[in-house]
């Protein structure tokens, strides 16, 4: 188990899991969100590459249209 920070609450995740694992999770869409890993904006193409360990710190913010 790896303890993450998400969104400024610490979280207990399995060991390896991807960005991708992660949104999967949380049952978010990919395509109305960004992502911070550790204080760098995550490529979409690269979610199910970055790997999540232990003191990881991951920001999720949503697109949210309006007007």
């Amino acid at each position: 188990m790896a303890k993450i920070q998400l969104n400024g609450k610490k979280v207990v995740i399995k060991t390896n899991l991807s960005i991708l694992d992660l949104l999967k999770k949380y049952k978010l869409n990919n395509k109305k969100i960004a992502i911070e890993h550790n204080g760098i904006i995550i490529q979409k193409n690269n979610y199910n590459k970055k790997f999540l360990k232990n003191n990881d710190k991951v920001e999720i913010v949503h697109f949210i249209g309006g007007g």
